[in-house]
């Protein structure tokens, strides 16, 4: 579905149409599922961090007064549920509770590709939160940097630092 298709979805469920509000979410969880798993390494953390955005958004959409496209509104409910998530995983590692995926990531069972990706959300795990979020949105979802901006509000130009910054820390970890 397209974006456009999904910001008139979002104006007619917003308007009450339970059937509407249905179809969106349905279409919505997939792209909400991949930015909440970006941003946190355990599995189990992201879909609880996606159903509770699109909870927020069934329960927030009467109030959507469309100051921004549906999309930027829906991935700031989800970057600050998945900020909410890793707050609580850091809290678990203090008690030296570890879910995370570092126990998967055993060498002789585990394929490169595999590893690499494990290494990768390891490093991801390693930034600041400010620069993980705006590599997400920009490199996963798909994001423009203004609209990025529009959803941390900070200027364009801060977010296009944070993409420098990101990048070039993940690299630094990732050849190190």
């Amino acid at each position: 579905m397209s974006g456009h298709d999904v910001e008139s979805l979002a104006r007619i469920a917003s308007a009450g149409d339970l059937a509407a509000l249905n179809v969106l979410l349905v279409t919505v969880r997939p792209e909400v599922l991949r930015v909440c798993s970006r941003l946190l390494t355990n599995r189990e953390d992201a879909e609880e961090a996606c159903q509770d955005t699109l909870l927020a958004v069934a329960r927030g959409l009467p109030r959507f007064e469309g100051r921004s496209a549906f999309r930027t509104w829906m991935f700031r409910i989800a970057t600050n549920r998945a900020r909410s998530a890793r707050c609580g995983d850091r809290a678990d590692t203090r008690t030296g509770r570890d879910d995370g995926l570092a126990d998967i990531a055993d060498v002789r069972r585990t394929s490169v590709v595999a590893t690499t990706r494990v290494d990768l959300l390891e490093a991801l795990k390693q930034l600041r939160p400010e620069l993980a979020e705006a590599l997400a949105l920009r490199d996963v979802v798909g994001l423009s940097c203004s609209e990025i901006a529009v959803l941390h509000h900070v200027p364009e130009g801060t977010v296009k630092s944070r993409l420098h910054q990101a990048r070039r820390q993940l690299r630094n970890r990732l050849t190190a």
